[in-house]
């Protein structure tokens, strides 16, 4: 378990949310049909000048994948990932799978790369890890399988964060990017940070961001 983090002044990175902190090959089956205009990260109005709607791919349903970095947390003690599972089921969403993974380079590395080749997996949210301890392996470990980097994720989470916590957000490494067609989200490992992360930005962007990830496989 880590030792307290910087940004604890926002309870965001409490253990690999256990109190101190703060992905074989496959393809995806979910429909997310679309058409074939190009798109790109600064895509940030609904229809482009030619009238075409920017959210065409978006997946209307996701499958998302919620994994816990700790040492100590269970599944039956882990709000932070409660709150990543409640921000989703309230936008009716459906979390396909709930796991807790040490704070391992290589398990969670694993853990990851088996998840998104799963049918029923369009997005993984991690939480957990991102501190500066030295277990604190989330970013490390998950920035390997990115084939897209997301970093205006980190960026605005950061901005979120810096209202509550100052300049205390230099410690928070939250970070995101796309491997094998999914989105990956990693979250701090407190519920404060886990619930801000998963309301106001993944689980909004999240369906866009799965669909344009998938768009040539359809």
């Amino acid at each position: 378990m880590s030792s307290e983090d910087p940004s604890d002044a926002h309870d965001h990175e409490t253990d690999h949310s256990d109190g101190d902190d703060e992905p074989a090959e496959g393809g995806h089956s979910h429909d997310r049909g679309g058409h074939d205009h190009d798109h790109d990260g600064h895509d940030g109005h609904d229809h482009d000048h030619d009238g075409h709607d920017h959210h065409a791919h978006d997946v209307g349903s996701l499958q998302a994948a919620v994994v816990t970095v700790s040492s100590s947390r269970t599944l039956e003690d882990d709000p932070a990932g409660d709150a990543i599972e409640a921000a989703f089921e309230r936008e009716d969403h459906e979390v396909s799978v709930r796991e807790v993974v040490g704070d391992d380079f290589d398990g969670l590395q694993s853990a990851v790369d088996r998840l998104v080749s799963r049918d029923d997996v369009d997005v993984v949210v991690t939480t957990g890890g991102t501190g500066v301890t030295p277990d604190d392996v989330t970013v490390e470990a998950l920035s390997d399988l990115f084939a897209k980097p997301l970093p205006g994720f980190g960026e605005l989470f950061r901005r979120r964060s810096e209202s509550e916590i100052g300049t205390r957000v230099v410690g928070t490494r939250a970070n995101a990017g796309i491997t094998q067609g999914v989105p990956v989200f990693c979250l701090p490992g407190s519920e404060n940070a886990a619930r801000l992360g998963s309301e106001e930005i993944i689980v909004p962007e999240a369906p866009h961001l799965a669909g344009l990830a998938t768009r040539h496989e359809h």
